[in-house]
């Protein structure tokens, strides 16, 4: 009597581990790594322009630690980008191939500092650039502000003054608009403490958030 040997199993009947949802903590560290490279950028660099401490930012990086809202004010300041955008970064991605339209209403959409006010995301998932409405009434510029990503920025109420360094100052009012290239410094403010809002518009840059072994 010969036995029959049983059926094969297709590979795709086996069952799979599951894949492992990262936690915003780790979504958060994960976009810091990817921004520090982009900007190339040490762990001992960023910890330094940060005023932090090289090992709670490599905890950070391997969303082990999560940061104070002051922290994250810091990392932002020394990225050259904003506490919005990098909360922004925690949120759970969308699929590259997703081409569904994504909305964001009107009061809606991830809100928080951004340079002298404040600024709300106006959109999520994968993009390519990064719309904001910015709302001010600082009367003092603050700090310039130099970052890795091309920006424009159009007024939509109000006026404000804003230096760009170097290349002087300009009054801009509603309708007025103003692209800055990578790399240029930039600041404004309100001339006469009125509120102001602004359209933003930011290329995103990607770096390569892969651990490096040797980068310290």
């Amino acid at each position: 009597m010969t036995s029959m040997a049983p059926p094969a199993v297709p590979l795709s009947a086996l069952p799979t581990p599951d894949a492992h949802t990262p936690t915003s903590d780790e979504r958060l560290g994960s976009h810091l790594r990817s921004l520090r490279k982009a900007r190339g950028l040490t762990l001992t660099q960023l910890a330094e322009a940060a005023e932090l401490s090289h090992p709670f930012l490599s905890q950070l990086e391997r969303g082990l630690a999560r940061p104070s809202m002051a922290s994250l004010e810091r990392l932002a300041r020394a990225l050259g980008t904003s506490r919005v955008e990098l909360i922004a970064g925690s949120e759970p991605p969308r699929a590259d191939a997703d081409a569904q339209p994504s909305f964001v209403a009107a009061g809606e959409g991830v809100t928080g500092p951004y340079a002298e006010g404040t600024a709300r995301l106006l959109a999520e998932g994968p993009r390519r650039f990064e719309p904001l409405e910015f709302t001010g009434s600082n009367p003092q510029p603050g700090d310039h502000y130099v970052h890795d990503e091309d920006e424009f920025l159009t007024v939509l109420e109000g006026s404000i003054v804003i230096s760009f360094g170097a290349f002087g100052e300009r009054t801009l009012h509603v309708g007025d608009s103003v692209y800055c290239r990578s790399g240029t410094p930039h600041r404004w403010h309100s001339p006469d403490g009125t509120p102001y809002r602004l359209l933003i518009v930011k290329e995103v840059v990607h770096g390569d958030g892969a651990d490096d072994p040797t980068d310290v």
